[in-house]
Order: structure tokens, then C-alpha cells, then sequence
């Protein structure tokens, strides 16, 4: 659930439709579940196999299986990869805990959509009020981790996450309702083979990893916790269906509302923060809609806010121990903080920053990793004598195991490889 709550957040709500928007819609999504299946899955198990078997965190996972650091690279990967996503996905957050002090204000209500369109951006703007927004996810995330309540926020997601679902589907119903949201299901559900272009089948590859949380060692760190008798494939098995139906959940919401009001699916970063306040206003008791979503949305976001600092604040912890001035966890609380607060000024000061970040992240940090993680343990751990991760989980049946391997060794990166040779022109 833990490892569900750090994919399900602002990856499926904030990114996906938008990115589907923008590459097609129908198109995209069916790109875009093939690579859950052929990535999700084996990639998933890997991860979560990893830390499971070594007990370590993406720092210490590949040194404590491998026997040596020929494979730390690997790890500070993970780490620059988090902490770039660290900075524009805590200003997305801000963007959240913005729109819902507005949502308690009523300040969008009654705006059209070309009204919605340019308050995004008047707020975006405000150089001075996007930073304050985003550094308080930062304050909120560095606290839990500092005090260590992760137990009380853990409980806490039980109750708002289904809540949230509930939420949702509330909205899809709603919207379903407005005139001319049958085009907007068309356009999510159609599947068009002719708007299948390289750059859509990066897209997908790379939403598919940041979404489900692969190739930034968040998965490796809950594995390392995870208890002996944990079925692992039914953890990724449920981690994936979760993840993909939100995902899913928030493109029926968006798209039927776009085209009903008159958006462009192609809007990009800002399609949900300027299409959810025009839905508010066609629901009963909107200004309640309004700030119990956009209050949820935060909850949702901070549970992967959570995850994502934690990868990095285990990581210097580790390295930090290999030192002669090891570091404490509240000291590397405090490092890690100060690092993300960085990056959300270079984010919101510098537009560019943030549009590299996500693709850099996106379409070639975390699929390098994700490459590199599937060669690591389906070519390089059998000749150093390690039994295999497998082993680590007796849930996994001898011919699943076959199969697992195979894909790891074989499917896995070659399909990865040939992406990039696509998206480059090679091919």
C-alpha cells in the first residue's frame, strides 16, 4: 500500500491526461498499456526483488549483491534522478496547495474557460507565490521524515486515498453528463494506428516509468523493508492495477470535460489545473467539491513526496556511514531539503529547468536505470554465483521464473534499446 501510494499521486491525476492530451489520446493510451505490460510488471518485481534480497536502499542494494561497486552507478542514478523529479514535482505540488487556498476562496468561480486559461497563468507567474506554495510540501515532507510519522500518515492515506477514488468517480459521472463528452471519449478511447509516432512511444515508455515509480530506487527502498514472507509479484501485480486504473480514472474525467468546455486537449502542464475548476461548477455544492478534491490531491501528492525524498534521505544516510563523519537521518533530512529547495528555485525561476527536468527524468534517466537494473540482475548476478533475487521470494513459481528471466533478460532491454535508436532516427 505504501508502494501504491508513492505511483498513485500526481504522475496519474496531474501528468497523464496531459500527456495523453498531447500525444493523441487513444493512440497513447494503447502505447501506453502495452508498456505497463511489458515494462510494469518485470520492472516492478525487479525493483521490489532487489531491495527485498539485499536490505538495502538503492545506495547499497547493488553493492551488497554484486560484492563490489562496479554497479554503483546504478545508485547514483537513482539519486540525481530523484532529486531532479524532487523539483518540479514539488512545484506541482504548489501548484495544488494554490489551487486549493483558491478553492476556499471561491477565486475561480464563474471564470470560462479562456478565463481559466489565462488565471493558470497569471498564478504561474507569480514568481515570488509559486515558491512560497512549493517550499510548504517541502516543510510538510521534511517534517515527517524528520519526526519519523510516516506510521500516522500511512493510516491516514488508508482513509483519504479511497476517499479520493470516490472522489473521482463522482466526477466521471458528472462529467459523462455534459453535452459533447462522447467526443471526449472517443478521443481517449479511439485508437488511431496512424498518430503512432516515435516521440509517442518514448512518451509512454517514459510516463509508464514515472508513473509506477521505476528507475529512481523508491522501489528498491520499500523492498529493502518489506517483510520475509511478502508475495512479491502480488505486490506489483496490485501496485500496477492500482496505478493504471487512477491513471485511466483521470483521462475519463478530463477528456469528456475538455471538449465539452471547449478546451484544448493539447494544453500541456496546465490541462487539469484549468479543466477541474470548470467541472467544480457544474457539480452539487461546488465550492465543497472543490476544496475536499484539490485538499485530497495535496494528501495524494504528499504521499509520493514522501517516497521520493525518502529514497534520496536513505541514500546519503548509506553513504554517509562509509565515511568518517556519518551523517544522522534528521541531518540528511535536513541536506536533502535544502537540495530540493534548489531545485524548485531554479524550477520556477527558469520555465526551461523545469520542462528538462521531466524529460530528462522521463524519457532517458529512468529508462537508462530501468535498463540497467534488468541487466544487472537477469545477466550479471547469475556469473558472480548469486542465486538470483528470485530466490528472495518464494511466491514465484519455477516456469514463472523462467519466464521472468527471459523477459528480464531479453524483452526488457532490447525493446528498451530499440525505443531510443526510434526516438533518435536510427531506426
Amino acid at each position: 500500500m505504501a508502494a501504491a501510494g508513492s505511483a498513485v499521486g500526481l504522475g496519474n491525476i496531474w501528468k497523464f491526461p496531459y500527456i495523453a492530451g498531447e500525444n493523441g489520446g487513444g493512440a497513447f493510451l494503447v502505447v501506453y498499456l502495452l508498456c505497463v505490460a511489458l515494462f510494469g510488471l518485470p520492472l516492478v518485481m525487479t525493483e521490489f526483488l532487489i531491495g527485498k534480497r539485499s536490505g538495502k536502499s538503492a545506495y547499497g542494494a547493488f553493492r551488497a549483491l554484486n560484492g563490489n561497486n562496479r554497479w554503483q552507478w546504478l545508485s547514483w542514478m537513482c539519486m540525481v534522478t530523484a532529486m531532479l523529479i524532487m523539483g518540479f514535482y514539488f512545484v506541482v505540488t504548489g501548484w495544488c496547495f494554490n489551487y486549493l487556498a483558491e478553492a476556499l476562496t471561491s477565486a475561480f468561480s464563474g471564470l470560462n474557460a479562456d478565463a481559466l486559461t489565462e488565471h493558470f497563468a497569471t498564478v504561474t507567474g507569480n514568481t515570488p507565490r509559486m515558491i512560497l506554495f512549493a517550499l510548504l510540501p517541502v516543510l510538510l515532507t521534511a517534517m515527517v521524515l524528520w519526526f519519523d510519522v510516516n506510521k500516522g500518515i500511512e493510516r491516514l492515506s488508508k482513509i483519504l486515498m479511497p476517499l479520493l477514488l470516490l472522489m473521482m468517480l463522482l466526477m466521471a459521472g458528472r462529467v459523462l453528463m455534459l453535452d459533447g463528452s462522447n467526443i471526449g471519449m472517443r478521443f481517449f478511447f479511439q485508437f488511431d494506428f496512424s498518430k503512432i509516432t516515435p516521440k509517442v512511444i518514448m512518451e509512454a515508455m517514459g510516463q509508464c516509468f514515472f508513473s509506477l515509480s521505476i528507475g529512481m530506487g523508491a522501489l528498491i527502498t520499500y523492498g529493502s523493508y518489506m517483510p520475509k514472507g511478502q508475495n512479491v509479484p502480488r505486490a506489483s501485480i496490485q501496485v500496477i492495477i492500482l496505478d493504471t486504473l487512477v491513471a485511466l480514472m483521470a483521462g475519463v474525467i478530463i477528456f469528456p470535460a475538455v471538449f465539452a468546455f471547449g478546451f484544448d486537449p493539447q494544453e500541456g502542464p496546465q490541462l487539469v489545473f484549468v479543466v477541474l475548476p470548470a467541472i467544480f461548477e457544474q457539480m452539487s455544492f461546488s465550492w465543497l467539491s472543490g476544496v475536499l478534491f484539490f485538499g485530497l490531491l495535496c494528501i495524494a501528492a504528499l504521499t509520493s513526496t514522501i517516497s521520493l525524498m525518502e529514497v534520496a534521505v536513505a541514500f546519503v544516510c548509506e553513504a554517509s556511514a562509509q565515511t568518517r563523519h556519518p551523517l544522522s537521518r534528521r541531518q540528511s533530512v535536513a541536506i536533502v531539503s535544502a537540495g530540493a529547495v534548489v531545485m524548485i528555485i531554479l524550477c520556477v525561476m527558469i520555465p526551461a529547468v523545469f520542462d528538462y527536468s521531466d524529460w530528462l527524468t522521463a524519457c532517458i534517466l529512468m529508462p537508462v536505470a530501468a535498463l540497467g537494473m534488468a541487466v544487472f540482475v537477469g545477466w550479471n548476478l547469475p556469473k558472480n554465483g548469486e542465486k538470483g533475487v528470485l530466490e528472495a521470494d518464494k511466491g514465484i513459481k519455477r516456469w514463472a521464473r523462467k519466464i521472468y528471466i527471459f523477459v528480464l533478460r531479453w524483452i526488457v532491454p532490447v525493446a528498451i534499446i530499440l525505443i531510443f535508436l526510434n526516438s533518435l532516427g536510427v531506426l
